[in-house]
């Protein structure tokens, strides 16, 4: 039995079922900002840059939220696999007490981005002729810009709110900013309805759009007036693109390419509990999705992906996680190599699932 569930959206299930697929056809690759979780796609990862199988025929674009970002930082530096394995041995290490506040934690976060993306080489990795970086950050509103929990607490609670109401109440609380690499903006932000802002990535900005991007509200300080953007607080880009809030294919024969933690798909960061909050359909007609299957998250350390709940669940045993997360590391290796194998042979045909 297969360790991953592979499904697709309408446009990419016939193309599969068709024979019609191949690598080339993937134009975007979505990183989700979903905490710790995405160390299970690690193995996937590193399996892709190892084989250079994405970006042959036109540059893989790699879009990023949050943990999404963190990764896909790695993929364009210089010496991919050595980085990739920097940031994930930095982020298992990282240790919290109760005297960390949101500033120090933001600390640790730019910790972790110095520990494996080099300064002198983000020229280069900027310029990556194979993959090109977008990372999403939130440019906040009102009171979730304040830095002052009470204050920034009543703005989230007004955002899930309206949220719960009206997915596009949330433009009244965060805006969406898409920072690009590479000459022109990427073409999903070219769409007459895309909605916010863009802005180019560069050697000066780039630490601080990671880490932006990453500030979660209310436990990770935010981002002050990021160089070549408007002015303002940035934080997570969960906020706005959680899993999957947009449509990124541009051609109907373009697929998109997402490997998560689980079946669900949830648009923005405050859907979460909203069971009934999906993706528009639209959304999902080019996407190839990826998933590790129960029965494999089954035999991970506690039966689970890791969760962000970790760091409170082992504060007093912080060995014990990373040696938790460390062999999710390790089981999850293989997941890539089952995908490339599912595909080579042509199984895929009958396995691939209707979204």
């Amino acid at each position: 039995m297969s360790d991953i569930v592979v499904r697709a959206g309408r446009s990419v299930f016939g193309m599969i079922k068709d024979g019609g697929f191949d690598w080339d056809r993937i134009t975007h690759y979505i990183g989700p900002g979903t905490g710790p979780r995405w160390l299970v796609a690690s193995g996937f990862d590193l399996t892709l840059l190892k084989n250079e199988i994405l970006g042959n025929r036109v540059p893989l674009t790699l879009v990023g939220s949050s943990a999404g970002a963190l990764r896909f930082a790695a993929w364009i530096q210089p010496e991919y696999d050595k980085s990739y394995r920097n940031l994930m041995e930095s982020y298992i290490s990282m240790t919290f007490s109760k005297r960390d506040n949101s500033g120090s934690i933001l600390r640790a976060i730019s910790n972790v981005i110095d520990d494996y993306v080099e300064g002198d080489a983000l020229p280069f990795a900027l310029n990556n002729k194979r993959y090109r970086l977008v990372i999403i950050t939130a440019r906040t509103k009102h009171l979730t810009a304040s830095e002052r929990v009470p204050f920034q607490g009543l703005g989230m609670g007004a955002a899930f709110f309206f949220n719960a109401f009206s997915r596009s109440m949330t433009r009244l609380f965060f805006q969406r900013v898409v920072f690009y690499g590479g000459a022109i903006p990427p073409s999903f932000c070219l769409k007459r309805n895309f909605k916010g802002n863009i802005a180019p990535l560069d050697a000066v900005n780039f630490k601080h759009v990671l880490m932006a991007s990453s500030s979660i509200p209310l436990v990770v300080a935010g981002v002050r007036n990021i160089y070549g953007a408007q002015n303002g607080i940035y934080r997570d880009g969960g906020l706005t693109d959680y899993h999957l809030n947009q449509r990124y294919a541009f051609k109907e024969e373009d697929a998109v390419l997402l490997f998560s933690h689980q079946r669900r798909i949830v648009p923005g960061w405050m859907d979460k509990r909203l069971t009934y909050r999906k993706p528009l359909g639209e959304n999902l007609d080019n996407l190839l999705m990826v998933y590790p299957s129960e029965d494999f998250v089954q035999k991970l350390p506690g039966g689970k992906v890791p969760d962000r709940q970790d760091f409170k669940t082992f504060a007093g045993d912080p060995a014990t996680r990373m040696e938790h997360w460390r062999k999710v590391v390790t089981m999850s290796e293989s997941l890539g190599d089952q995908f490339l194998e599912m595909v080579a042979s042509g199984k895929i045909q009958n396995l691939v699932k209707k979204m």
